[in-house]
Formats: C-alpha cells, sequence, structure tokens
C-alpha cells in the first residue's frame, strides 16, 4: 500500500488544498468554475495537442494492448450509459456517467506506478492508454454529450449542429489539430514545446483544485450515490480488461498486467471538467472521483499483490 500512497497521497493534497482555500474564503464562490473554464480552454488542449503532436506510429501501434485496454475502458463506459438510460436519464448525464466509469487516472496515476513497477518499458503502455482515455472515450462522451444537448427534431441539422458545436470544441479540435501537425513531420520547435509543457503541466493540478473548491460549497442534501460508479470503475473495468488481456489476447505479461493495472486507476478529472463545463450534475462526479482515489489504495494494493508485484 506504500508504494501506491506515495503517488495517490499528492492527489489528496491538492483536492484539499482547493478545499481550504476556498472554505477560508481564499478562492471566491466561481473560483471552481473558472479554474475548470481554464483547464478546458487552455491546459487540456495544450497536453491533448502536445501529446498527439509528438507521438510517433512505432510508439503507440501495439494492437493487442490498444484492444484490450481500448474495449475495457469503452465497454464499461457502454455498460453504464445503456444502465443510466434505462434508469431514465438524459443522454448528457448518462454520458458523464459513463465517463465517469470508464475514465481512468492514467496521467497522475497511471503513468508513476507503471515506471515504478516496470520500470522504462512500463512508460509505453501508460502512454498509449493516455491516449485511449482522451482521445477516444473523452472524444466519444464529448460527442454524445453534444448530441444529447440538442433539440433540433430534423436529423440533418441536428447532425450540423453537432457538428458545428464539436468544431468549436478545443478538447476536439486540439488532438486533431495535433495529428494533423504529427503526419506534416515538422516537429515542435522549443519555445513552443515550452509553451506547450508549462499550459500542459498544469492540467491536473488546476482541476484538482478546482475540484476541491466546488467539494466545499454547499451541496443539495437529495443527492445520488457514487458507489454503484466506483464499484463499477474499480471492479468492473480492471476485470472486464482482465479477460480480455489475458484470456483473449493473451498478451506478454508486462503488457498484460499494464492493461489490468491501467484499467483499475480511480477516475480521472476529465468527467468532473465535463460535468462542471456543461451544468449537469458536478456534485456526483466530484465525490465519485474523490470516493475512487481513496477506495483505490486497498484496491489497487491487492491487485498487486493478486499479479506477484507486491510481496
Amino acid at each position: 500500500m506504500h508504494t501506491v500512497f506515495v503517488i495517490v497521497a499528492p492527489i489528496f493534497a491538492l483536492i484539499i488544498v482547493g478545499y481550504l482555500c476556498r472554505r477560508t474564503n481564499k478562492l471566491g464562490d466561481k473560483a471552481a468554475a473558472e479554474i475548470n473554464k481554464m483547464v478546458v480552454w487552455l491546459c487540456l488542449p495544450a497536453l491533448l495537442f502536445k501529446v498527439t503532436a509528438t507521438a510517433t506510429w512505432a510508439e503507440i501501434w501495439h494492437p493487442g494492448f490498444i484492444a484490450a485496454f481500448g474495449a475495457g475502458a469503452l465497454g464499461m463506459f457502454a455498460i453504464t450509459l445503456l444502465w443510466r438510460l434505462r434508469g431514465g436519464h438524459g443522454l448528457v448525464a448518462s454520458s458523464i456517467d459513463g465517463l465517469s466509469a470508464g475514465y481512468a487516472n492514467t496521467g497522475y496515476i497511471g503513468i508513476p506506478l507503471c515506471l515504478l513497477l516496470f520500470g522504462q518499458p512500463g512508460l509505453q503502455p501508460a502512454l498509449i492508454s493516455s491516449l485511449i482515455v482522451v482521445c477516444l472515450v473523452f472524444a466519444l462522451s464529448l460527442m454524445l454529450i453534444e448530441i444529447g444537448l440538442q433539440d433540433e427534431p430534423e436529423v440533418g441539422r441536428a447532425v450540423g449542429l453537432v457538428l458545428r458545436a464539436l468544431a468549436k470544441n478545443p478538447l476536439v479540435v486540439a488532438p486533431l489539430a495535433g495529428a494533423a501537425w504529427a503526419m506534416t513531420g515538422l516537429g515542435l520547435a522549443e519555445p513552443v514545446m515550452h509553451l506547450l509543457d508549462m499550459l500542459a503541466l498544469a492540467t491536473t493540478p488546476c482541476a484538482l483544485v478546482s475540484l476541491g473548491a466546488f467539494l466545499a460549497e454547499k451541496q443539495p442534501r437529495a443527492q445520488a450515490s457514487p458507489w454503484p460508479l466506483v464499484v463499477l470503475k474499480l471492479v468492473g473495468q480492471p476485470a472486464l480488461t482482465w479477460v480480455l488481456a489475458y484470456k483473449v489476447f493473451h498478451l506478454p505479461e508486462i503488457w498484460a498486467a499494464s492493461a489490468v493495472l491501467l484499467a483499475a486507476l480511480p477516475t480521472g478529472t476529465g468527467p468532473f471538467m465535463l460535468a462542471e463545463y456543461y451544468n449537469r450534475d458536478a456534485g456526483l462526479i466530484s465525490r465519485t472521483i474523490l470516493w475512487s482515489t481513496v477506495v483505490s489504495l486497498l484496491t489497487l494494493t491487492a491487485l498487486l499483490y493478486a499479479l506477484g508485484y507486491a510481496q
């Protein structure tokens, strides 16, 4: 547990910093929303552009791992989405809840965890999983949210409205622009890389401070329980990924173990960014992130023992 705690502790610290700053009024009542806007419009787009602009085909093309981890994340997203829709929730809320069950914190926790366990070879699966989570699962959720927001009855006009909305969304434009730039083979100038690095490094701290500030606000008493989403994320996704990695695709040990461990990570801040940005039930999502992170101290430690990476 010590290994997991060392990696996860800074997440709690940043959430607590945001919480205390808001409770003591060092941050105003609009701080959570304004900081989140900075993440959505500046920091995360810079990170997405940098990752896709600098990735090479050789680094990311590992089809077995992509299929196992990607199908696990998308599968849990789809299961949660359908469950919420059948329960009478709208497409927007259901998409955000689905993202909460399939959006692993691969960047802030996954990369250092894989490096600690597997050394430098562990960096590759962690980076690929980050691309899958952000550029595939996150993008799919964004698309469904925009579809859910449209009330245009005519299909053609509705599709046009969705495409225009997506074309204006920095979280969609940035990775596409980065991928297009990578295809030119030109690379990025050093000053541009420094600018992107500074913005990208601020993504997680700002998102976590924003989350803490939001949690400090008074929440309505009647709130949905986060525990179904927590269980789906911490148990459902790694279980599905384990079957795919070990039984279906028969991945080499380091790739199979990485896929399962990365799938078992707690919910990242992406769903909260969207819930806050689209004025949805950010209270449920914030508590899902918080409790999945807390409980992951136990579930990740148990998984490390089960896979033979802890003594």
